[in-house]
């Protein structure tokens, strides 16, 4: 098979040629049709996400067709069409996976991270974390849904039953959370890099009421502000547009730090939480949504061996949408 390979130390991906994998008692060998290229996987070059296997294959956004099955293996058929998520495999018996919380596990695998991902022609996979995706969305269109639009999902839910939304960071998650957003009825503020007018306009064309500035304020408080760039001087900013009862949520894996601020900006009931991996529950749930509400789905494909130049151009903020590598 042809892979992008992160040996671990050099931020570029190296091009190879590898031996075919081989799924194990209750994996899925899988021919790669597309991967998408997500900010997690520029952490974990870039050496934000210590300690990933290595050297290791990146991707977690995998659309592909079964080409074998493991020993074990039921629920799959041989050219069936499968997703693989970030969250790869769970010890299965920790207090968190025993009580519903398996993004919590204490002895996780992670796609591309700690198990080889998807920039690649073929990959294994765990079955039991493989999803079904919807038939109304291409390949290069559904690879986003299994992290942009999984994380943006969890995220959402975080802000309850909240009704103003403010969502900083309009990129490949957010595009997907503001039109669920829209469905359910609730209003939708974007906040993009100061002067960034291309993804303002994008985001008003995705339902939007208001699009500025992260160093603005929006036109009302927010109840929830969700957040997916990775800049921790955000918070305060984010708190400051709240309302009293109010939830900043950090999406990413992620952040810088966060800078010191008045205790005043929290007072009054607000919140800051963060969105830990996801669950199988939340990719059913997501799938159902994405599979009952076309989504647009905005995508810069590249070919496999131009992977670098796809996380170049997420790192310097090229992108409007999600990157997603095709095999060919």
């Amino acid at each position: 098979m042809r892979a992008m390979v992160f040996d671990g130390d050099d931020p570029r991906l190296r091009e190879a040629d590898l031996p075919d994998p081989v799924p194990g008692d209750g994996e899925i060998l899988i021919d790669v049709r597309a991967c998408g290229v997500c900010r997690t996987d520029l952490h974990v070059v870039d050496g934000d996400l210590t300690h990933p296997k290595k050297p290791v294959i990146p991707g977690h956004e995998i659309v592909g067709t079964v080409a074998a099955l493991g020993r074990g293996v039921t629920g799959f058929a041989a050219g069936e069409r499968v997703g693989v998520p970030w969250l790869g495999h769970t010890c299965g018996h920790c207090r968190f996976c025993t009580h519903g919380r398996e993004n919590l596990c204490d002895a996780p695998g992670f796609t591309g991270y700690t198990i080889d991902g998807g920039y690649a022609t073929r990959t294994v996979a765990d079955a039991r974390y493989c999803l079904r995706l919807p038939p109304q969305y291409s390949d290069v269109e559904a690879a986003p849904l299994l992290c942009a639009g999984l994380i943006g999902y969890r995220t959402l839910a975080m802000a309850g039953d909240a009704e103003r939304i403010g969502l900083y960071g309009f990129g490949a998650a957010a595009h997907i959370v503001a039109q669920i957003a829209r469905i359910q009825g609730r209003t939708v503020y974007a906040f993009t890099r100061p002067g960034d007018t291309a993804a303002q306009q994008f985001a008003r064309r995705l339902g939007a009421t208001w699009a500025g500035g992260s160093d603005e304020r929006a036109p009302e408080p927010l109840d929830a502000a969700l957040l997916f760039a990775p800049v921790g001087a955000l918070v305060p900013l984010a708190l400051r547009s709240l309302a009293k009862g109010g939830t900043v949520v950090c999406g990413g894996i992620h952040m810088s730090d966060i800078p010191t601020f008045p205790y005043a900006w929290l007072w009054e009931e607000r919140r800051i939480v963060s969105v830990a991996n996801l669950t199988r529950a939340d990719g059913a749930a997501f799938m159902e949504i994405a599979a009952r509400d076309k989504l647009d789905i905005e995508t810069t494909p590249y070919p496999l061996s131009r992977a670098n130049e796809a996380l170049a151009d997420l790192r310097e903020g090229r992108l409007t949408g999600a990157a997603v590598l095709t095999m060919g």
